[in-house]
C-alpha cells in the first residue's frame, strides 16, 4: 500500500466509514508505516474538531460559494478498474469509494477551518443545502443597486424579475405557473436587442419557482421565459412565443 491509499482509508477512519476489512487493511498499514501515524492523528482530530463544534456565529454571505468551489475543485473520480469491482459487490454499494470519501473529508476539513474563526456548523450545513438560486436572489436583494419588475400572466400568474448591475445576475420568482406535460420545460432567456440568448431550464414545484438564469446579465437586457421541449430548445433560438417577458430598462 503506498501513502496516497493510506491517506484514503484515514478519511474513511476518521469518518467511520470504512467496512470491516478496510479498517482491518488501515490498522495493518498503519503497523507496518508508522511515520504514517501524523497522518492518522491529523484526520481523527479534524473529525473530533468537526464533531465538537458549536458555534452559532452566521458566516459571511460568500462562504458558501466558497465551500461548493472547494467540492468542485476536490477529484472525485473512481479509483479504477479495481475500484468499480468493488463498489459493485454488495459490500461496495453499502459505502462511498474511497475517493469519495476524501473528497468529503477535504469539504470537513474546510468546516474545521471555519469553526476555528467561530461559524457554526449548523448554519453552514444549512448554507450548503440552500439552493443556488435562492443564495443568488438574496445577494440580489442586499445589493445597493437591486431592482425589481413584475408581470401578472393571463392565467393570473405573477412573475418577478430580480436583477443587480454589480451581482451580474438576475433571477426570476414566479408564482401560479401552469403545469407542464413530461415532454415540456421552461426555458429562461435574456434579450438582448432583437437576440434571445439561452439562460438555462427550470421546473415549477407546485406552480411555484425560483430560477437563476445562467450566464451574465447585460444592462437592459429582457428576461423571457418560453415554453420548450423537454432538454430545452433544440434549436438554441426559442421556438415559441415567450410567455413572460419582463424589461429591464
Amino acid at each position: 500500500m503506498n501513502e496516497k491509499e493510506f491517506d484514503e482509508l484515514s478519511a474513511g477512519h476518521a469518518l467511520h466509514a470504512l467496512s470491516d476489512a478496510d479498517e482491518q487493511r488501515y490498522a495493518q498499514a498503519l503497523a507496518d508505516h508508522p511515520q504514517w501515524q501524523a497522518i492518522a492523528e491529523d484526520d481523527v482530530q479534524t473529525a473530533h474538531l468537526l464533531a465538537a463544534a458549536s458555534s452559532s456565529t452566521p458566516p459571511p454571505s460568500n462562504i458558501r460559494a466558497a465551500l461548493l468551489a472547494q467540492i468542485a475543485a476536490t477529484p472525485q473520480e473512481s479509483d479504477g478498474p479495481a475500484e468499480e469491482t468493488q463498489t459493485a459487490t454488495a459490500e461496495g454499494l453499502l459505502r462511498p469509494p474511497r475517493r469519495w470519501v476524501r473528497a468529503v473529508f477535504a469539504l470537513a476539513a474546510c468546516l474545521v477551518l471555519l469553526v476555528g474563526l467561530g461559524f457554526g456548523i449548523a448554519t453552514l450545513t444549512s448554507q450548503l443545502a440552500t439552493p443556488a438560486s435562492v443564495v443568488a436572489l438574496e445577494e440580489i436583494q442586499s445589493a445597493s443597486d437591486a431592482q425589481q419588475a413584475s408581470v401578472e400572466l393571463e392565467s393570473g400568474a405573477v412573475a418577478t424579475a430580480h436583477w443587480s448591475a454589480s451581482v451580474g445576475s438576475a433571477v426570476l420568482v414566479a408564482d401560479g405557473l401552469e403545469p407542464l406535460t413530461d415532454d415540456q420545460t421552461y426555458e429562461l432567456w435574456f434579450v438582448r436587442g432583437d437576440e434571445p440568448v439561452p439562460a438555462g431550464l427550470f421546473e415549477a414545484d407546485a406552480g411555484n419557482a425560483t430560477a437563476l438564469l445562467d450566464g451574465d446579465m447585460h444592462e437592459g437586457d429582457v428576461i423571457a421565459v418560453t415554453v420548450e421541449p423537454a432538454g430545452g430548445s433544440p434549436t438554441g433560438q426559442p421556438t415559441s412565443d415567450p410567455i413572460i417577458a419582463i424589461p429591464t430598462a
